[in-house]
Formats: structure tokens, sequence, C-alpha cells
């Protein structure tokens, strides 16, 4: 079938994933080959003190995102969209979505981005004997009982933004287990909440007297491949209000952006990995056996179809490059030379690796907002350099590449070095590695490992989502993983970068630096407004 025919007769398959500054979606094929896509792009407010997203920045997104892959699929075919085979939303993970009996939000979407969670977390982390994250919505939950909030007492429902966005397309109130991983902790052996962490935080919070229990205001808990509804006819007109898109259309389990990071790097075996490195960034590393004991900069989550995952997740990743970067064009464009981001990107990029593997001296820290893994609540994007370290453009792009990425390193320094976890393929994807061989390098560096990235590393969270949907119409009995090497990847792992020894000795000395220059960073929250 031409892609034409394949949109023509409803056998298109969509993808949709509200990323931190993107909504995407794309349209599949049944060889899951990309065959449309639209975006649209949104930033979240602080608000109160706290990062959200608003209702109608929700939906109003969402529909500009499918314009724009409507009026795509018109451009290249010719055509309309009028049926799919499939679809899938997913979304930036954990954060806090408390609902009425009415179905109304109790409090604006309290992302996870936010880092008032310290006391809830450090509790439910004792309670539990289990490493509980700031972002987490059982700690969004717990701080808001904390701090006496009004709206707790009247909560019937809590979610994630994918859970929400499925629910009011479906119906239903159910979630993927990977992101349901990232509300409260999953027992890997029922593949379900862990019911003693549940009886835990029954009893710890019994003498507030709250109408609700905890198990029963939270989504159901589903595995890669079951059914989770279909799209209804209110839920078909707030994706599509030109009312094209038919009801009817089989919806997969709502995940989280970690979960289709994984599908979209086939990374779901234990023994693999994958880093998503963009506004944020994470690493996945899926587990042969648990950790030896809880570690605070480690979250234990899981695979869309239930196995444990190692996830270090760093709040900051690629948005301060972002800042130079405009600083630079700016620069360019007054001195008449005017330079499209991907030759900007592209330049500053490369540039890098002509600089000193230690970058020089130079140390950056990137924290727009907050970093848990080091302990910090807020942050301030800083430049750090000695009278007499060498100040070049190649060595402060280097800085800021390894800055980028030094949080990350700082975490899986624990599972590498420490628990001595074995990894046999590590895949990035995200914007950190859309220019060819750099961000590879610089990340083989910071894990010493070899990293891969697949043609497809661009098309990242909505492509793995769009994949889930396939499996859950086209599965054979197959297990995720082989649906995976079967049907998508057939062998395919991508291109490789080993770690260079002279850049894994430079990136150790930048480490060494940047830990020690932590105290600037602290001193600079602390001072700086």
């Amino acid at each position: 079938m031409t892609a034409k025919e394949t949109i023509q007769s409803g056998k298109a398959i969509l993808g949709i994933e509200f990323g931190s500054t993107r909504i995407k979606g794309i349209l599949i094929d049944e060889d899951h080959n990309p065959i449309a896509q639209g975006s649209h792009t949104w930033e979240n407010q602080l608000v109160d003190g706290l990062w959200t997203y608003s209702i109608d920045d929700i939906w109003s997104g969402l529909q500009d995102c499918y314009a724009h892959l409507r009026a795509d699929v018109q451009t290249k075919y010719g055509v309309e969209i009028e049926n799919l085979a499939a679809m899938g939303v997913s979304a930036m993970m954990h954060g806090y979505m408390p609902f009425n009996a009415a179905g109304n939000l109790l409090v604006p979407f309290r992302t996870w981005r936010n880092t008032n969670t310290g006391k809830a977390a450090a509790e439910l982390s004792e309670l539990f004997n289990f490493n509980i994250p700031l972002r987490w919505s059982i700690s969004h939950l717990y701080q808001a009982i904390l701090n006496g909030e009004p709206h707790v007492n009247d909560i019937t429902f809590i979610t994630t933004l994918a859970g929400y966005i499925h629910w009011q397309l479906t119906g239903e109130k159910v979630l993927g287990i990977g992101d349901a991983s990232g509300m409260l902790p999953i027992d890997p052996e029922t593949k379900n909440y862990d019911k003693m962490m549940l009886r835990k935080f029954r009893d710890t919070i019994a003498h507030y007297n709250f109408p609700w229990d905890i198990e029963e205001i939270l989504p159901r808990v589903l595995m890669a491949g079951e059914k989770a509804g279909t799209l209804t006819d209110e839920g078909a007109h707030r994706i599509d209000p030109s009312g094209h898109l038919r009801a009817g259309v089989p919806l997969c389990p709502p995940e989280g952006d970690a979960g289709t990071g994984m599908t979209a790097t086939n990374a779901v075996k234990q023994r693999t990995g994958n880093v998503s490195a963009g506004t944020s960034s994470f690493s996945m590393i899926v587990l042969e056996h648990n950790l030896s004991k809880p570690y605070q900069s480690i979250d234990i989550v899981t695979t869309p179809d239930g196995s444990p995952v190692a996830m270090v997740h760093c709040n900051n990743c690629t948005s301060d490059i972002n800042a130079w970067a405009k600083l630079f064009g700016d620069f360019a464009s007054i001195n008449g030379k005017d330079l499209d981001a991907n030759q900007l990107f592209t330049s500053l990029f490369n540039v890098a690796l002509k600089g000193d593997a230690d970058c020089g001296g130079l140390v950056t820290y990137n924290y727009i907002s907050g970093e848990p893994v080091t302990g910090l609540a807020e942050g301030r994007p800083i430049v750090v350099r000695g009278a007499n370290d060498n100040f070049t453009l190649a060595n402060f792009m280097r800085a800021s590449l390894y800055g980028a990425v030094a949080v990350l390193k700082i975490g899986n320094d624990i599972l590498l070095k420490d628990e001595k976890v074995s990894v046999d393929r590590i895949t990035g994807h995200g914007g950190f590695f859309t220019t060819p061989v750099v961000g590879q390098r610089v990340l083989a560096a910071a894990l010493n490992l070899p990293i891969s990235v697949m043609k497809t590393a661009g098309e990242g969270g909505p492509w793995g989502m769009a994949i889930l949907a396939s499996y859950l119409v086209n599965r054979r009995g197959e297990n995720l993983a082989d649906y995976l090497d079967n049907n998508v990847f057939a062998g395919n792992t991508g291109t490789e970068v080993k770690p260079d020894p002279a850049d894994v000795e430079g990136f150790e000395k930048y480490i060494q630096n940047y830990k020690k220059g932590l105290e600037i960073e602290k001193a600079a929250v602390k001072y700086k407004s």
C-alpha cells in the first residue's frame, strides 16, 4: 500500500506526545514508517510559584498539532484523515492532576518540573524504603496533604497528563504501567501498584479521615498491548473540530515519555538502555536484578510491559544551550549573517569537538530550574571560568555540551561504577543528538560506553507512542520486545560511536571541577533572584 492508500483505507496509526516544549503527532503506516506529522509549540508557565500548563493550552495545543498533521497529509497526499487503525497518547511523566466528582480540575496541573515536594518525598522514601522522587504524583498528593490544602478533601481521581487526555478522549480512567510507575511504585510480580506501600500510605493518612481511599483514586494500570478504550464522538471532536476524524478508534494505554523513549529506541529488554536528551534528560537502563539499596538520584520505574528500570532523571538539559545559540544567532544577524536554526546549532555543536578534552577548565551549570540529583531546589544558569582557563568558543561550547549531561553522568556513575550494572547497548534520542556524531561522542565520554543513534532518533516519543498503538492491534502473541525486534527494527541497531579515551579522561576532569563548583551554584541560588 502507498501512504495515500494507507490513510484512505483507515489503516494509518497515530501517536501523539505532549512534550515540555512541543506537542507532536506522527502518523505511521503498517510498516511503522512515519508518513506525516504535525506539531505545536508551547511553554510552561510559573503560576503562584508552581510550573503548570493551562487546560485551555492543552486542548488548543492538541487541536493545533492535529491541524498541522491534517495539513501535512493534504499537502503530501491530497486526502483527508477520516479513520485510524489505532492511536495512543503519551506525555511528560509524573506531576499532579486531581479531580472532583464533577470531573473538574481542583488545582492547576503541577508538572514534573516542580520541586516543592521535598518534605513529602523524604517522608515517603523513608516510609516505603524506596526512593520517591519529588516529581512523582504520590509526592505531590502527600505534600498537598501536609500543606493542609483544602482541595484534597474533594479528590475523587488523580492522574498524569497522558492519563487525563486519554480519559477525556475515551472515558477510561486508565494508565500504562510505565506512566503509572511514576505515580506510585509498581510491584514487579503483580504488575500493579505495590500493595504494601498502598497500605502504609493509607495508615499514615488515616487520621485525616478523608472520604477517599488511595487505591480508589488512582487510574487502573494496564500493560502494553491491553485494550484501553475507544475514541468517543466527543473525544474525536476534541482532537479534530473540523469533524473529519471518526469515533471508534481503539486506543492503547496512555504512556509517559520515558516509556515511549524506550520503545522508540528498542530498549525494553534487560541490559539495554536509552538516553533521552532534550529540554530535560533521562537515562533508562532495564535491570537484570534489584539494586543493593535505594538511591535518591535513581528512580525505579518500568518498561511499558512492566520490567523494572533504573531511571536517572535530570530537570535540565538543552534549554541553556538554546539560549546561548539565540545569543550567537543575534550576533550573526546584526553582522548581516542570518542563520537558520539548523545552521546555527550544527556550527556550534561541531566547533565543540575542536575544544580541549577537559574544556580548558571551563564549567557550565545549565540549571534553568532546580536539579534534585545534585540537591538544588532552584537553579541559576552559570558559566564558571578561572583567569588562566582557555576561554575559547570551542571550549565554551564543549563545556556547555558537557554541562548538559553532567548530572546524567553523576547519576549513572552510581549504576555503572558502584552497582556494576551491565549494559549491552545504549541508544540516544532527542534534540541533543540531532547534529551527527557530536552528542553521541559527548555522551560516550560521559558514560564511557558506546552510544548508538538510529535514523529515527529525531522522531522520538510520538513515533514510540504510535508503535505502542500498532502493538495493540497488530501483535500476534508476541511480547513487546519480540514485536520490536521482529517487526519494527529487524536487527537495526543504528550508528554507534565508541568512547574516545582522551574524551573520557577529559570528562572526568570536567566532572570533578563541576562537583566542586556546585557550591557556586548554591550561592547563586541564594543571592541571585
